[in-house]
């Protein structure tokens, strides 16, 4: 038996990980699922924003499902998202961008993957400081090539494993010469290994544009840490929004996958959410578990449940509360 552990977050979260846990469930999967505390939940028990409780669960854990978990914008308490990828070593957030049938979307056949490095660069929060009067703030950013080198060689050998045919790195080598330097040249090295892929190289601002003017031509986008957190939201734009975004944070010896989007705290509690970026979030950690045959079972639902059309929330055009959208994926299943 797989071992799960659910960290339900805050806001939304318990509410689309009820629908998460439903439909995991009806999969009748070989996976015992329990639950940890993080972020703003266990700051209301009197607990750490981590407890060593929760650590040491997800360690022993052979995947954790996580909801969102709210981060307070310039004030308060710091990122529970950064601390888990740190701790654990997620070097890699992986993000795919799937169009979906019956949704709001700009456009119809998107298939990509963005990559980004988890642990470097401005995101890693090294260097924080403020002068006394408050005038100046610095922040450091630190590549490696080994750190760059892990990112890097797992698009290759992911768009392998897929069958894609594409990794385009993304890099500002030409302003930022010695970290997105780095980052770059440890990229031409590692491609010479995988000849069966096509590799280019693309500046953040020119893979901005085209992005939303030609984004068919992309596969696996690989970049760093930063520039991988905006691009993958302009992505996700690109499809309907975050509430169809998932995204897995993966390290050499254990994997967390979650949603992307926030924890919308204006919806909590009105039923109204949409689990869908947590469901596919979901079937992404069953292709990790090698449970294949349930995360193909779980995706064709959803797209059978947004085609038909009858069942959908209310970001997606439909009137559907969490639960009557929940219970026609259990239908569909």
């Amino acid at each position: 038996m797989l071992k799960v552990l659910i960290l339900p977050g805050d806001g939304i979260g318990p509410e689309i990980m009820a629908s998460a846990k439903t439909l995991l469930s009806a999969l009748e999967v070989p996976i015992e699922m329990s639950e940890a505390l993080a972020g703003g939940a266990a700051l209301a028990e009197g607990l750490d924003l981590i407890p060593p409780e929760t650590l040491a669960r997800i360690t022993n854990a052979d995947a954790t499902l996580k909801g969102p978990i709210t981060t307070p914008i310039g004030r308060g308490f710091s990122s529970v998202n950064v601390s888990l990828r740190q701790h654990f070593e997620l070097y890699a957030n992986v993000r795919p961008i799937l169009s979906l049938p019956g949704t709001k979307s700009r456009y119809q056949d998107l298939d990509l993957i963005v990559m980004r490095e988890n642990l470097e660069g401005l995101y890693s929060g090294q260097g924080h400081s403020i002068s006394e009067d408050g005038t100046r703030a610095e922040l450091k950013s630190i590549i490696t090539k080994a750190g760059s080198a892990n990112i890097i060689r797992h698009a290759f050998e992911t768009a392998r494993k897929l069958s894609r045919k594409r990794v385009t790195l993304v890099h500002k080598a030409n302003i930022m010469k010695s970290t997105s330097g780095l980052f770059l040249n440890t990229g031409r090295d590692i491609s010479a290994a995988y000849p069966d892929i096509a590799f280019d190289e693309m500046i953040v601002d020119n893979c901005a544009m085209q992005l939303v003017m030609n984004p068919e031509r992309f596969d696996i986008i690989v970049t760093t840490n930063l520039f991988g957190d905006i691009l993958s939201d302009l992505c996700a734009g690109l499809i309907g929004g975050l509430g169809l975004a998932p995204g897995a944070n993966l390290g050499h010896d254990h994997a967390i996958f979650e949603a992307v989007h926030g924890s919308a705290p204006d919806i909590a509690g009105l039923g109204i959410a949409n689990p869908t970026a947590l469901l596919l979030a979901t079937a992404m950690m069953l292709d990790h578990l090698e449970l294949g045959d349930a995360a193909m079972r779980l995706r064709r639902a959803i797209k059978q449940t947004l085609t038909q059309g009858e069942y959908k929330t209310s970001d997606l055009g439909g009137e559907a509360s969490t639960e009557q959208y929940t219970q026609a994926l259990v239908r569909a299943l």
